[in-house]
């Protein structure tokens, strides 16, 4: 169980660092980014409530392993980044930056696989 608290732990990273990167993409005056598409993008990611999933990711794995807890989370990031991720594919020339940012964690959550 170890290892699962371990990718856990690293997915709650990752998204944290998604979140960071879209806020300061944001912050930036970037002529690269359609600023309006990455502000839907920073709505989706409030709207699925990704700050507390990853707070609550990093909080149940720190010490001990709750695997339907975990599973119940990664579920719900699931949804929301499939979400994202339909919107940066119809957006791609705006918003191609976050693309690579999108597949890690999409890999990175499709490791946890399915509770049964």
């Amino acid at each position: 169980m170890k290892f699962e608290m371990q990718k856990a732990i690293i997915l709650a990273e990752n998204i944290k660092g998604f979140l960071s990167f879209v806020q300061n993409q944001q912050n930036k005056n970037n002529f690269r980014i359609d600023p309006n598409k990455l502000y839907q993008v920073k709505l989706l990611i409030e709207e699925y409530k990704f700050h507390i999933l990853v707070d609550e990711l990093i909080r149940i794995n720190q010490f001990d392993w709750d695997e339907k807890y975990t599973y119940y989370l990664v579920d719900q990031f699931n949804r929301g980044i499939t979400i994202i991720d339909e919107y940066v594919k119809n957006n791609s020339h705006e918003l191609f930056i976050i693309s690579a940012r999108l597949y890690t964690l999409k890999n990175l959550s499709s490791s946890f696989g399915k509770v049964a």
